[in-house]
């Protein structure tokens, strides 16, 4: 079986390890409550996650608006007048676990609700990254987590873009998100030599700009079943046989 790298810390600091890739990685930080204060005050707006876990559970959402402070957890969502208030709350939800502190993106919307992109990228059988799947994730209602497993929608990518670039630039636009896959994949491996597949999730800002919010090096493949071109799962499918994955 490939590796499987589950702390989201060490997965970050291998993504830190490449000069290409590190501008478009959101500022991480593990969780301290003065480092709440501090990215709060800088950014406005961060992500609370756990270190390990999967589906977006237990993933928060800080904003910070004036002088007061929001704090969603999945569909529940809380007003508070300080930041101990909030993050007393805030570390309740923690339940003791590690957790990390992750600058908030503006995600681009589809139908109003936040969107983001799987990239699939596998060890080929001839021992290079090539990326395998494109799919975008819309949240579910009200939601601050895109994940599939956690009601997210899946569309494709070509849709999602051509509303916001035209149908014209969206193949240029997939060539890069390849191309930033490849590269998050090989920084994967140089750092764990075991890790044969990576989903990379890229979100677009405003301006296009694409970050990477995190890797998981067991993405599910069975997502890609749902666009379609049968040809996409079936590649993926057969690369992941060749690695012992399925």
């Amino acid at each position: 079986m490939p590796q499987h790298v589950r702390s989201k810390w060490r997965k970050t600091c291998a993504l830190m390890g490449s000069d290409s890739l590190r501008r478009i990685i959101p500022q991480t930080v593990r969780y301290k409550r003065s480092e709440l204060e501090k990215m709060l005050n800088r950014f406005g707006m961060v992500y609370v996650k756990p270190d390990v876990g999967t589906h977006g559970i237990g993933v928060m959402r800080v904003e910070r608006r004036r002088m007061r402070y929001r704090l969603q957890h999945d569909r529940r969502l809380r007003s508070f007048a300080s930041f101990s208030a909030m993050a007393v709350a805030l570390e309740r939800g923690m339940r003791g676990k590690r957790y990390l502190i992750q600058r908030g993106i503006r995600l681009l919307k589809h139908e109003g609700r936040v969107f983001d992109l799987r990239v699939m990228v596998q060890l080929n059988p001839s021992r290079r990254w090539q990326t395998t799947g494109l799919i975008g994730r819309v949240a579910a209602p009200r939601k601050i987590v895109t994940n599939y497993h956690s009601g997210g929608r899946l569309l494709s990518v070509g849709r999602l873009l051509s509303g916001r670039m035209g149908k014209a630039a969206v193949p240029s636009q997939i060539r890069k998100l390849e191309k930033l896959g490849e590269r998050a994949g090989r920084a994967m491996h140089k750092r764990f030599t075991g890790v044969r597949e990576v989903g990379v999730d890229v979100g677009l800002d405003r301006s296009l700009t694409p970050w990477i919010i995190e890797v998981n090096t067991r993405p599910d493949p069975y997502i890609f079943r749902k666009l379609s071109n049968p040809a996409v799962f079936r590649t993926i499918r057969r690369y992941a046989r060749a690695y012992g994955r399925l």
